[in-house]
């Protein structure tokens, strides 16, 4: 996943809380420092004018495929400026501060807003100042904890958006990750659709069972499908999400390989069946929704998106704050199992 775009729609309110100028708070932050090696670096915060907000974080997500792409070095350096995240600080690669999934409460801002629970693009930090309209509330249906997946929500809706997915259609999903796990989800969400979860380790067939999907091994990976999502990052996958693919079907490309080269057998089939390869990244709103939905409006709708407690079993792993430094570098290695790892503050 590349640089993504904050919600822009919640305007501040009138009145404000913020604390009085002049008054500062520390805090502690994540940073990714040289290949393989992440720190926690204390900083202090400016104080917050009009209209932001300061937000306490109780959970952030790590995006093992983003972040690993990041802790090993390997973002291009022609991507360095469209792979910034919001309230990111330091240049790639190193040192960087960087993420994009954190829940908190608002302590102190905007009447409105105060002791609210709010979703932000923030990078892993304990406490942290943003204006209002860059903070997605977080509906009383959607636990604190599983709100850190809201930004793999939106990705996943608007690959839907970008491939046109419709009921009853035979679609594949290929990589059994967060993004393809809630890709697979939403589809099978569609009334009549046939949806199979594709990936090579066995343990996820009874997560698929328990969202709805129907589970392959690659081998036994369904053909002739009407949509077919890749999202595992592999070559490997990406062959086996053409060759699943039906006469004139779509791919939808998820996956992101940062500074690799990937191999694909564009030949025999691909051009026989007159397949359609697209990305789809959530840095832009679909351009099927673009004229009438903002980046808010998405935020939102995929922020409810998430109540629905079989969803927590996305979140595989969890990480007291203080020992986040020492222990991501397991959490990222390429061999790592598990899905998306909760930092607890």
């Amino acid at each position: 996943m590349t640089r993504r775009d904050a919600p822009q729609e919640l305007k501040p309110a009138s009145s404000s809380r913020a604390r009085p100028s002049g008054a500062c708070t520390p805090a502690t932050a994540l940073w990714y420092v040289a290949p393989g090696e992440c720190a926690l670096n204390t900083e202090t915060l400016p104080a917050p004018t009009a209209g932001d907000c300061l937000v306490r974080t109780l959970w952030s997500g790590i995006s093992r495929g983003t972040e690993r792409l990041i802790f090993e070095g390997r973002v291009p350096e022609a991507e360095h400026e469209r792979m910034r995240a919001p309230f990111q600080h330091g240049d790639f690669p190193f040192p960087v501060k960087y993420g994009y999934g954190a829940v908190g409460l608002v302590d102190a801002g905007p009447e409105a807003m105060l002791g609210r629970t709010v979703f932000c693009l923030h990078p892993h930090q304990d406490v942290f100042i943003a204006p209002s309209n860059r903070l997605t509330p977080v509906p009383a249906a959607v636990p604190a904890r599983r709100a850190i997946l809201a930004a793999n929500m939106e990705t996943a809706l608007n690959a839907h958006w970008d491939a046109g997915s419709g009921p009853c259609d035979r679609i594949v999903v290929v990589g059994g990750g967060v993004i393809g796990l809630l890709v697979a989800w939403l589809a099978a969400r569609l009334p009549g659709a046939e949806v199979t979860l594709v990936d090579v380790e066995p343990g996820r067939a009874a997560l698929a069972a328990t969202l709805g999907l129907h589970f392959a091994l690659p081998a036994d990976a369904p053909s002739g499908a009407d949509l077919v999502f890749h999202a595992s990052a592999s070559c490997q996958g990406l062959a086996t999400a053409i060759a699943a693919a039906g006469f004139e079907a779509r791919i939808i490309e998820l996956s992101w390989y940062g500074d690799g080269a990937v191999p694909a057998p564009l030949g025999g089939a691909f051009h026989t069946n007159r397949l359609q390869l697209s990305s789809s990244q959530v840095g832009q709103i679909s351009p099927s929704r673009r004229p009438r939905w903002n980046h808010a409006r998405r935020a939102a709708a995929a922020m409810a998106l998430l109540a629905d407690d079989r969803l927590d079993a996305l979140i595989t792993e969890e990480i007291p704050f203080r020992e986040a430094a020492a222990r991501l570098p397991g959490v990222l290695a390429a061999d790592a199992a598990g899905l998306t790892a909760a930092i607890c503050y």
